[in-house]
């Protein structure tokens, strides 16, 4: 009988529960996520070009609502009855249909007359997704993965490929998160576990996952064009002057917003200037802290400016979401890289100590 007291006693408390971390979380819910928004989207182009059809008759009404809640439920039972990760993907994307029909008709739940047209619908949706997001962030971008989390995915991808087995690259990937929880009891086992499962030459469609290789590989390469840094000010700063157009529009009354509204994208959008104007100020001698100021900028822009611009001008202000979100991407990438760049420099960098008899 093994005494796990003192190895668990210095674990998190939900850790102690039992409750680890998924380290492909994070793509699984962007993939909900931005389903979801294109559900919104979608749904919103068709019924404005079909005349807004109504399933139903005899004073009956099938709302899309329902259909969304259909969805969802099945994007549960999927992800309720499978072991291991493969149908997970299959889960965010119908999850995210699902829960975009459902978001899309809000302006029916918030209003007495049921009013689908509602103005404010997209700042609506749009806050929830940002709510979300934020989430997302505080259950997974605050603190890094415990050694513990780590072997419980290899465990959970080697449940999936003691069915299914491993191709080449599935044994790789668990063979390295076994790594990253080296030290932790039963690691030695769980390693013996991943060779044990048996070889198989197909493995389970991603596409999704392919999607996203193929997306950072072209981020990658994107971000290392010579034009690159100026092409991204311009976007941001593109952007956020655009908003400050919507901003007069509402304090000059040409759009049906409060005031407050108006001096809010104003607001937003001078300091996401702002922090352009500092990244060019200091990114001659400092490129990564260059972008960390227009990364800023933009997230400034993302979680309050086109709020705002959704109250104000509603889906007029998808343009301007969709080049903040690229302008973001592009930024991340650049900033692993240089992380990754300067962690190179220091492993390599000499020990200037050496010889010196110190």
């Amino acid at each position: 009988m093994h005494d796990g007291g003192p190895v668990l006693a210095g674990r998190g408390r939900l850790l102690r529960l039992g409750v680890a971390r998924d380290t492909a979380a994070v793509r699984h819910i962007t993939t909900f996520l931005v389903v979801t928004v294109a559900t919104v989207l979608v749904t919103r182009a068709f019924l404005a070009a079909a005349g807004y059809p109504q399933i139903g008759g005899g004073g009956l009404h099938v709302a899309h609502v329902l259909w969304g809640g259909l969805l969802m439920a099945v994007a549960f039972v999927l992800l309720l009855s499978y072991v291991g990760p493969s149908v997970r993907w299959v889960g965010a994307v119908v999850g995210g249909v699902g829960f975009g029909l459902f978001v899309d008709e809000v302006g029916k739940f918030v209003t007495a007359d049921n009013d689908y047209f509602y103005a404010p619908t997209a700042a609506l949706i749009y806050a929830t997704i940002v709510a979300l997001v934020l989430l997302v962030e505080m259950v997974h971008g605050r603190r890094e993965h415990h050694p513990s989390e780590y072997l419980a995915v290899a465990a959970d991808r080697a449940a999936s490929g003691m069915a299914g087995g491993f191709t080449e690259a599935t044994r790789a990937e668990a063979r390295a998160l076994v790594e990253r929880g080296r030290g932790e009891p039963g690691a030695d086992e769980l390693a013996r576990l991943v060779e044990a499962v048996p070889h198989d030459d197909v493995g389970m469609p991603d596409p999704v996952r392919d999607l996203v290789v193929r997306a950072d590989r072209w981020l990658r390469g994107a971000v290392r064009l010579r034009w690159a840094a100026w092409l991204v000010g311009f976007a941001v700063v593109g952007v956020a002057l655009s908003a400050a157009v919507a901003g007069l529009r509402v304090l000059a009354r040409d759009a049906a917003s409060p005031t407050w509204v108006g001096a809010g994208i104003l607001g937003g959008a001078a300091l996401t200037v702002a922090c352009v104007g500092m990244s060019a100020m200091v990114g001659r001698g400092d490129p990564r802290r260059a972008a960390s100021w227009v990364r800023r900028g933009v997230l400034v822009s993302l979680l309050v400016t086109q709020v705002l611009v959704f109250r104000a001008v509603q889906w007029v202000g998808v343009a301007g979401l969709v080049v903040d979100l690229v302008v973001f991407a592009l930024l991340e990438v650049a900033l692993r890289e240089g992380a990754e760049e300067a962690d190179e420099q220091v492993v390599q960098r000499p020990d200037r100590s050496a010889g010196t008899g110190r």
